[in-house]
């Protein structure tokens, strides 16, 4: 209640049994006939194309499990041509795409020759529009692509550390509004290779269910004891808490040397937004360290683009390891972490990734310095300010009409990330194959990167979309909605008479 400046509004509505039912009952059909192909490929019966041992090394060890590719072979591969689609344009509110076809049911592709121009891209995660080709921030990276090329061909510890790097490190701190930063050329990286760094064995690492692959695998690495606790549930994260200050350390009892809360600013699948006042509250009262994975939320959130910090009126300071990628918001490549100016110094020369890695591309560098002067109106323009109210204002509107349509619409009320049910695996290609017919770029996702039966589409706003596009995009999923029959919700909102783009979205907030 008191802790949150603003309404903090998120809806998971529950599958419908029959919608499951049906669901289980379709996943169930795939795996009897995908055994019966099995079964009539090792009878040489039906061509096999997928990877295999080599017949000279059938005595040996297996080098991976073919059972593994099981779903690979039999699933995924019948609707494999809603991935992976070249895009041969930038990728901004419409791109273009290389047409292909296959001949042998989507194990190869083949180009065409011909180009699919104009499709309206719902799949990028260009949130403030500065994927483009045209511009000020296009003009700069040519001129600093001029002047300093494209490779440095060095670590940044050798002789790869340019100006532009500390350029970029000094403005993303103020930006953040921390002590210090430091700069990575893998967003991926950031968390895999830095996590190690901080914990070790003898630490506790409490971790969101829902957390990325690229968190989950830096906790791997460090060695840490994982607990996990149960999404965006505050009473579970006090629960594990507790008791790790009770109990400590299995066996000795002895107290955990550190205990670190992973959790993210927007969930990239579920839409949902970390609840980040509580989080803090239980970090404070059981003096434990927060990591915060930003990588969705920079720039996509807070009435200054300043992620989830902002959105809730926060102090940066109580966030112990803030996160971010470049990747996303700003249009280029990389990611960052910052904090007090102890904990980046202690990275630049304890971190894999910092250590090892080659720096950041000149290029690369600078888009980010100049869309994030930008955000900050350091450019002498309001253009980042306008970018950020309109992404909330499309936000806003897009969650609202979906679920006028009657779609069942997961996440906050405030994340660009929209996830759309579609439930059945049939209808997961069936969606991504009727949007594209109609000029339409989507993302559809299914199991294992969401739970069975809970398949989805993925719908990502940017600011760059205009009420034109949004409306048009709009059209075509209720039409394909009514065609695969995805209107499920049992909460259909009625249609406000409200104006569609509400200026108020950010009232609340200081400027």
């Amino acid at each position: 209640g008191s802790l949150y400046r603003r309404p903090f509004i998120e809806s998971y509505e529950e599958t419908p049994l029959l919608v499951a039912v049906l669901t289980y009952v379709g996943y169930g059909i795939l795996t009897v006939f995908g055994y019966l192909r099995d079964f009539l490929r090792h009878w040489k019966i039906e061509r096999c194309h997928a990877a295999r041992e080599r017949e000279e090394q059938k005595d040996f060890v297996p080098l991976y499990q073919d059972f593994e590719n099981f779903y690979t072979r039999n699933l995924y591969m019948r609707i494999r041509d809603n991935w992976n689609r070249p895009v041969c344009s930038v990728p901004g509110p419409r791109m273009d795409l290389m047409q292909r076809q296959s001949r042998d049911y989507n194990w190869t592709f083949e180009y065409t020759g011909q180009v699919t121009r104009g499709v309206i891209n719902l799949g990028s995660y260009n949130y403030l529009g500065f994927a483009e080709n045209t511009g000020r921030c296009a003009d700069a990276v040519a001129k600093v692509t001029v002047e300093y090329g494209v490779g440095v061909a060095s670590t940044r510890q050798e002789i790869g550390n340019l100006d532009k790097h500390e350029e970029l490190e000094k403005l993303t701190a103020r930006f953040l509004g921390v002590e210090s930063a430091m700069a990575f050329g893998m967003g991926f990286a950031t968390n895999s290779m830095n996590i190690p760094a901080l914990v070790g064995k003898g630490c506790l690492i409490l971790s969101d269910e829902l957390n990325h692959a690229s968190l989950v695998l830096g906790a791997r690495l460090s060695g840490a004891t994982i607990r996990v606790f149960k999404h965006n549930n505050m009473q579970n994260l006090e629960k594990l808490l507790r008791e790790a200050v009770v109990y400590g350390q299995p066996r000795t009892h002895r107290p955990w040397k550190k205990i670190l809360i992973v959790v993210e600013g927007i969930y990239s699948m579920e839409g949902s937004i970390v609840r980040l006042p509580e989080v803090i509250a239980l970090k404070k009262r059981y003096r434990a360290y927060l990591y915060l994975d930003e990588a969705h939320s920079i720039g996509a959130l807070g009435s200054r683009g300043r992620g989830a910090v902002d959105h809730f009126g926060l102090e940066p300071s109580d966030v112990d390891v803030m996160m971010g990628t470049f990747t996303k918001s700003f249009g280029a490549a990389g990611g960052y972490i910052a904090g007090k100016k102890e904990l980046i110094e202690y990275l630049r020369s304890h971190s894999h990734s910092a250590v090892y890695a080659t720096s950041m591309s000149p290029p690369v560098v600078e888009q980010i310095i100049t869309s994030m002067k930008c955000v900050m109106g350091e450019d002498g323009t309001t253009i980042g300010r306008e970018r950020i109210r309109r992404l909330a204002e499309n936000t806003v509107y897009f969650r609202k009409r979906l679920r006028e349509m009657g779609f069942t619409i997961y996440g906050n009320q405030d994340s660009p990330v929209i996830p759309m049910m579609l439930y059945m695996p049939a209808k997961i290609g069936a969606f991504g194959r009727e949007m594209l017919k109609r000029n339409m770029g989507v993302v559809v996702v299914g199991f294992p990167a969401t739970p069975i039966i809970e398949s989805r589409v993925r719908f990502c706003i940017s600011a760059a979309h205009t009420k034109q596009i949004l409306d048009q995009a709009l059209s075509v999923i209720s039409e394909v909605g009514d065609l695969l029959q995805l209107k499920y919700s049992r909460h259909r909102m009625q249609p406000s008479p409200t104006r569609p783009f509400d200026g108020s979205v950010y009232e609340d907030i200081d400027h």
